[in-house]
């Protein structure tokens, strides 16, 4: 049967329209965007056939392009609307931090954070850099290494701290492959980068770890 003959009140689309997309499932959510299925399967068979073959949300979105155009009912139009609904999502959430905004909430700060470096399977480097009275100038993906490690060069820290005239700077990366707990490798880092901000006049106010469970 396809979704069009379940009831009215069944179908995600009027349910979202009648209760609000925080009452689908992620199935039907996901079915939402699939709109169509394929013979005798609806968009909410598929949906839930890929959910439960990936594990979950982020393991489906972050799946390779390549495996999941061949799966029978998506294809490269239907992964593409899914895509871009995730950058929306994105996008949405970061609007509570604009350019210019003092960035004084560290849950937003970590909310941000997590945002933007929770989707990588490797390791990112990131620093947002603020003016004196700590509103943002700028969010910078610096450097990118493997699944358990990314090479920070300080000199190249300081020199993008000086062309956006920053004062004070605040850490991010992510740890693709375990918790944010701060290894012994990250506290060496951030204890160099500040002996060398320090040099010209930069302050550090935190390094923020963004781990796999941080984005569950």
């Amino acid at each position: 049967m396809t979704i069009t003959h379940w009831p009215h009140h069944e179908q995600p689309r009027e349910k979202i329209l009648l209760h609000g997309a925080k009452h689908l499932s992620d199935t039907e959510l996901i079915a939402i965007f699939l709109r169509t299925g394929v013979r005798g399967k609806s968009a909410v068979d598929i949906a839930r056939e890929l959910l439960c073959e990936y594990g979950s949300l982020k393991k489906l979105f972050n799946a390779d392009p390549h495996q999941l155009f061949k799966k029978r009912g998506l294809g490269k139009a239907k992964y593409a609307m899914l895509q871009g609904a995730i950058e929306l999502g994105r996008r949405y959430l970061e609007e509570d931090i604009k350019l210019g905004q003092p960035l004084n909430n560290s849950l937003l700060t970590k909310q941000f954070s997590v945002n933007r470096l929770s989707n990588y399977q490797n390791e990112v480097f990131a620093c947002l850099f603020l003016d004196i009275q700590n509103r943002m100038i700028c969010f910078d993906e610096l450097f990118y290494g493997t699944l358990n490690e990314a090479n920070v060069y300080p000199r190249e820290v300081v020199k993008r701290a000086l062309k956006h005239n920053a004062a004070k700077v605040i850490f991010a990366h992510n740890h693709p492959s375990g918790t944010a707990t701060p290894s012994q490798a990250d506290i060496d880092v951030t204890q160099l980068l500040k002996k060398a901000l320090i040099l010209v006049e930069v302050h550090v106010i935190d390094h923020i770890i963004v781990g796999t469970k941080d984005s569950e």
